[in-house]
């Protein structure tokens, strides 16, 4: 009974370590709160700049 208890555990090492390996890929990249902030500033100025120069060739 104790072998097959050593196997069984031993396959779900390997799996439970190739699920966390596995999940960590999927997690998004983190981001800091300033470089957020940078970020939404350089969008908000790209789309003002698109604005300012459709109104301008009208």
């Amino acid at each position: 009974m104790s072998r097959k208890k050593k196997v069984k555990d031993a396959i779900l090492k390997k799996h439970r370590k190739n699920q966390t390996k596995q999940s960590r890929a999927n997690k998004p990249k983190y981001i800091s709160k300033a470089d957020r902030e940078k970020m939404e500033l350089e969008a908000d100025q790209t789309s003002d700049n698109v604005t300012d120069s459709a109104t301008s060739e009208e």
